[in-house]
């Protein structure tokens, strides 16, 4: 397999540099007299930083700006060459991206795994993965992001007790993908990475405070305040899925009873659907179970859609549940917008609804008023978006 070589990272030598990059990256092209402004940098320094950039390989000059009278300057703009690689692993699939150094997603592949055959396995077949996509898309490679299914320490690179991740707790994801790929890593946890994508090419675009739920095989909630991430002292901030709602519920894999996710994650879905297929509440799922032997969350989805009761009972059922969580959420945050993605999710409008009225209902008409409740609209692009994003934010990092 070819990796890059550390040689391929250009360095960052100064902080303007880093704000000049990350202007470049979020605003797009800009002339120099823009940047200069944007910056509040004289020329003669713009012009300096822009030249040694340039040397580096991390700007390249981009065609006439428009006019503002007099001269026209020249674009500058990201180079063209430069690429990131984003991961966005999930508890039963592996998504590999290309983006260019704005985050824009050039090549994109999705693929079954399993994140409990551990870290050795899976981050093998991300290096196979990888090695694919860069022979499509050829380029720099500058730096690469990667969002897991469990809590990370961000600091450390590296996930911590995560309970769905036999065999990678304290594993330093970030020194063996850099030494797989030879750049930079950004390690996160997976709902983070989806909220930043969303912030910043999905439906939460410039919306600097909000709240991402992910209801996958678990559940989890990405907070955005202030268009950062909040991540808490170790990590763990958003991890909504284990909030306890019933002293006497079912068994959740984190060991405790009555968790949100323990009632309603994409497990606990097909769980309750083979149950309503066993005891004759569901002709629908009845013929899944006789035709395949297993029920999923989808499964379940497609019922509900077709119009089966006890599907459409379990998805409103849960909906409820999520909603009296994210109520509260919305209560102490008061965040501008609420977005809920990941595989659950694509059961539509019947749970969105379910979880709109339970916010509205419970949440203070002051925090309500204007709350959009919303569904993801970049799909499985959200995860690998935000990587990339935790991915530019290091590679235009000053270097230490």
């Amino acid at each position: 397999m070819s990796t890059a070589s550390t040689s391929e990272h250009p360095m960052v030598e100064t902080r303007h540099q880093t704000q000049l990059l990350t202007l470049l990256r979020d605003e797009g092209p800009m002339s120099r007299v823009e940047l200069g402004e944007r910056l509040e940098l004289p020329r003669a320094r713009v012009g300096a930083e822009v030249a040694r950039l340039g040397e580096v390989g991390l700007v390249e000059t981009a065609g006439p700006s428009a006019s503002r009278g007099g001269r026209r300057s020249t674009l500058v703009r990201l180079a063209g060459d430069l690429r990131v690689l984003a991961v966005d692993v999930g508890a039963t699939s592996i998504g590999v991206a290309l983006t260019d150094a704005s985050c824009e997603v050039l090549v994109h592949t999705v693929e079954d795994g399993d994140v409990r055959q551990g870290p050795h396995v899976v981050l093998k077949r991300v290096g196979e993965l990888a090695a694919k996509i860069r022979e499509e898309v050829p380029g720099k490679l500058i730096a690469a992001g990667i969002g897991l299914p469990g809590p990370v320490s961000f600091a450390e690179g590296m996930p911590v007790a995560p309970p769905i991740m036999p065999g990678w707790d304290r594993f330093s994801v970030r020194d063996h993908l850099g030494g797989l790929l030879g750049c930079p890593v950004a390690v996160d946890n997976d709902v983070n990475s989806m909220a930043l994508g969303e912030r910043h090419a999905g439906v939460a675009r410039s919306i600097d405070d909000l709240v991402f739920v992910k209801i996958g095989t678990g559940i989890g909630c990405g907070i955005v305040l202030d268009g950062k991430v909040y991540r808490g002292v170790a990590g763990t901030a958003g991890d909504i899925g284990h909030i306890r709602l019933d002293d006497y519920g079912p068994t959740c894999a984190c060991g405790e009873v009555g968790c949100l996710e323990a009632f309603f994650g994409g497990a606990a879905l097909a769980r309750d659907g083979l149950t309503l297929a066993r005891s004759g509440r569901s002709a629908y799922l009845a013929d899944v179970v006789a035709d395949r032997g297993v029920i999923t969350a989808r499964d379940v989805g497609r019922a509900a859609a077709a119009g089966d009761f006890g599907a459409v009972n379990l998805i409103r059922d849960g909906g409820r549940r999520l909603g009296q969580v994210v109520a509260s959420l919305v209560s102490f945050v008061n965040p501008g917008m609420v977005v809920i993605g990941g595989g659950v999710a694509q059961l539509g409008h019947q749970l969105l609804a379910e979880i709109r009225s339970s916010v509205y209902r419970r949440s203070l008409p002051l925090a309500t008023g204007n709350l959009p409740i919303v569904l993801s609209e970049l799909g499985d692009t959200a995860g690998v978006i935000g990587a990339a994003w935790s991915a530019t934010d290091q590679a235009f990092t000053l270097s230490s």
